[in-house]
């Protein structure tokens, strides 16, 4: 506004001091004022669509951009925000950001977070876990044909979905590296400017690198960021797992071969260690609003890894193959990083109880005292053997319920006679036999 002096001078002049040409001229100065603050305040429909399984960190990661130390957990969809703060103009605004539950079921929802009237104000981000690295290329496909799917069904005309598409690659090809251009120093834009979708400059002059064959393949007309949540679990798959750091390179130009096909940029974050996640946020709400934004490229530390939309192609990623000796680049991911094998829960021998003492040797007498089977005749040593065994466990056995069984003293010495019987009897039917055998003679 102008300074209030000056603008009583000009009131003073609609009293009558001048003529009806500066009263117009005044209230066209204020009109024009009341235009540009409303021009420079943030855009209040700004969106992130977060989507990723579940168990990937998408709540706790949301929650560190908030700076709120304890998520809550909802299911279905779920709503946040993000405090945004323009400090070159001290202006506030909500960075609105919806969670899609990882259950497929909940995918019907998203009709409700991304529509044909906010798809230009929308960035995706796909989230998955460094917990899991063997299903990491998995899920991004999953959750991306999620998107693609949801993005086909909206009713955007062809020709307005076709400037979307060129405003990613026009963003694309305009990145250039901090402090070479005006990525690093430029405020963030107002008016109808969405850093987004940056419209054409105009200018049939202006020229850039065609991209690579692979880059932007596959234009979904939506700015996507790529987030590996828990990077700080690499140092536990090189323990328990034994990951070499070829298994982490083989994995990070995978994501990086997605990110360049659909034009997004890719982070490896741990909130857990706070890696990256500051930078994360610098960088939405550069991408979002065009907030200044200085950080190159990070892809020296495996755990830390940041490549910015715009800045990689595959002549760079291909530096990632020279350390694969055990593997090539083109193989199979899933061939690769497999998943280990389940350890398989110990089952431990299901508990035998014992069955009571007195009803064992109750048992063992019913079947010595049986009878033999008509017909049979039993040893000389048998019928002996049989009922001394008897007379064993019968002399076991408590007689009176309830009261305590017999000494054991007595059983032992019952016992030792009982087998001193048995050895006497087993070598008189021994001598017996032998004498029967020399008497018999040789036959003439």
């Amino acid at each position: 506004m102008a300074p209030i002096r000056e603008n009583d001078d000009r009131m003073g002049n609609l009293n009558g001091d001048s003529s009806s040409d500066d009263a117009e001229n005044l209230w066209a100065d204020i009109l024009s004022e009341v235009q540009s603050s409303s021009s420079s305040k943030l855009p209040t429909t700004r969106t992130v669509l977060v989507l990723g399984d579940n168990e990937s960190g998408k709540t706790t990661l949301i929650a560190k951009l908030q700076g709120v130390e304890e998520p809550k957990k909802g299911s279905g969809l779920e709503y946040y925000y993000i405090d945004v703060k323009d400090e070159y103009r001290d202006e506030q605004a909500r960075l609105n950001v919806w969670v899609l539950d990882g259950d497929p079921h909940h995918t019907g929802l998203l009709k409700y977070a991304l529509k044909e009237e906010t798809f230009s104000d929308t960035l995706a981000m796909l989230v998955v876990s460094m917990a899991q690295p063997w299903s990491v290329m998995e899920t991004l496909n999953k959750w991306v044909e999620v998107l693609a799917e949801h993005i086909h069904k909206l009713r955007i005309p062809p020709d307005v979905m076709r400037e979307y598409e060129q405003s990613l690659v026009r963003a694309f090809q305009a990145y250039t590296e901090p402090g070479d251009g005006p990525i690093a120093t430029q405020a963030p834009p107002r008016g109808e400017v969405n850093p987004l979708h940056p419209p054409a400059s105009g200018s049939e002059e202006e020229s850039h690198l065609p991209l690579g064959e692979l880059t932007l393949s596959r234009n979904l007309g939506i700015p996507i960021v790529v987030v590996v949540t828990k990077s700080d679990e690499i140092s536990m798959l090189e323990k328990e797992h034994d990951f070499k750091d070829e298994h982490f390179d083989f994995i990070q130009q995978h994501i990086r071969r997605f990110c360049l096909k659909y034009g997004a940029a890719m982070f490896y974050t741990s909130v857990k260690d706070e890696r990256n996640c500051d930078l994360l946020y610098r960088y939405l709400v550069h991408r979002i609003y065009g907030f200044p934004f200085t950080s190159p490229a990070l892809v020296v530390d495996k755990d830390s890894v940041f490549v910015p939309a715009g800045w990689d192609n595959e002549k760079k990623i291909s530096i990632l193959h020279e350390n694969m000796t055990t593997m090539k680049p083109d193989d199979p991911f899933e061939e690769v990083i497999t998943k280990p094998a389940t350890r398989k829960v110990v089952q431990r021998d299901a508990e035998i109880v014992a069955e009571d003492e007195q009803a064992f040797l109750a048992k063992m007498q019913a079947q010595l005292s049986k009878q033999p089977a008509p017909g049979s005749a039993p040893t000389p040593q048998a019928g002996t053997t049989e009922g001394m065994l008897a007379n064993f466990f019968n002399s076991l056995l408590s007689k009176t319920p309830g009261q305590p069984g017999p000494n054991k003293a007595a059983v032992t010495r019952d016992a030792a006679a009982e087998l001193e019987r048995m050895t006497r009897g087993k070598k008189s039917l021994g001598e017996t036999n032998n004498t029967s055998t020399d008497s018999q003679g040789p036959s003439s």
